[in-house]
């Protein structure tokens, strides 16, 4: 499936109807008079989160949105049939932004959150509805409302609890397949995740989902690299996992070249609690690994993880770590975890701790 995190969409409601201009026209009642009906009312734009969508890619081939209009009034005082609402589904944590991207006008946090962007129109009045006692013949009506339009944006922060960040070739897509059910590309060399990426966590009888985001580069706030456009779905994670090659060229520069570009981006990443986890500890002595430790507190690590992805020693340690900072219960469905690695905390386990 494609990846897609914007597109922008036209919103049309539905007109109301017209009402009628009728009389009546029977035996044996003398004087009739107007029976036309008012139009019926015109169908609303309705956007609704739904569970099992994670991109909006649905919407580079369905852009324009319009409700149907009201029914016309009609004689014997019938009013027209109301239009059917238009709903319009989008996947769990899209945003409705205005044209110029100013205003945030919906934001989708749970399954079923549904609201109403656009209102249909109202039906128009028949002329039954005009009749007094003065003017007891009325040929006027109204033509029913128009409806509503508007060009929007729409925005897809995926919603996940804990977000993998690093630069590229950090082993993130390895971590990530280590830990949780995604089937990440992993490949020797730099941006092998072009996309988001999300995993779920089952720890210790706990489960949490895990973003990979495509890595940084120095400059990615002004779009060196893939930039940071993908920065935009981890806004909503509670902790981040920093990401550092033990076999990077200067782990240290690597460290403050990421923490700068969060900063640059803003959104409260920079307040965002992080986990400093240098990986690919396979590579490297435990010595080494300590020494590199040592350097990244000195550069403003408060504590460093060593781990391997490959290999698994040390990620345990990281994982009880992330749970300090999500709540106690955080349930998912059964459906949503198919393919989870089970770890009950028991075996296995590594004699790694954070440096």
């Amino acid at each position: 499936m494609h990846f897609l995190d914007q597109a922008k969409i036209f919103l049309k409601s539905g007109a109301g109807g017209p009402g009628a201009v009728s009389f009546r026209r029977e035996k044996y009642i003398e004087y009739g008079g107007p029976d036309g009906g008012n139009g019926g009312r015109g169908g609303d734009i309705i956007f609704e989160a739904v569970a099992g969508l994670n991109t909006l890619i649905d919407f580079r081939y369905a852009q324009h949105f319009k409700a149907s209009r009201g029914g016309h009034g009609m004689g014997r005082d019938r009013t027209g049939k109301g239009a059917d609402d238009l709903v319009v589904k989008v996947p769990v944590g899209t945003q409705v932004l205005s044209e110029d991207k100013e205003e945030i006008l919906a934001d989708f946090t749970e399954v079923g959150q549904r609201i109403t962007l656009l209102e249909g129109g109202m039906g128009g009045r028949g002329n039954a509805s005009y009749k007094t006692s003065t003017n007891r013949a009325p040929r006027q009506h109204q033509p029913g409302e128009p409806g509503e339009e508007m060009w929007v944006w729409l925005r897809l922060k995926l919603l996940a609890d804990v977000g993998l960040v690093g630069l590229p070739n950090a082993g993130k897509s390895t971590f990530i397949n280590q830990v949780s059910n995604a089937q990440a590309k992993v490949g020797d060399y730099a941006f092998t995740t072009l996309v988001p990426k999300l995993g779920v966590v089952r720890h210790k009888g706990r489960d949490f989902v895990l973003a990979d985001i495509p890595g940084l580069i120095e400059g990615a706030a002004e779009g060196a690299g893939i930039g940071d456009r993908f920065l935009g779905h981890i806004e909503r994670c509670k902790v981040l996992i920093h990401l550092i090659d033990i076999a990077g060229e200067d782990p240290a520069v690597a460290l403050r070249t990421v923490e700068e570009e969060l900063e640059a981006y803003g959104e409260g990443l920079e307040e965002k609690p992080r986990l400093i986890a240098l990986n690919k500890l396979d590579l490297a002595d435990n010595e080494l690994g300590k020494a590199i430790a040592e350097e990244l507190k000195a550069a403003g690590a408060d504590a460093v993880y060593t781990v391997s992805g490959a290999t698994g020693a040390g990620v345990e340690q990281l994982l009880d770590a992330v749970l300090g900072y999500l709540p106690e219960v955080t349930p998912l469905e059964t459906e949503s975890s198919g393919g989870v690695i089970e770890d009950d905390g028991e075996e296995g386990e590594s004699s790694w701790s954070p440096i």
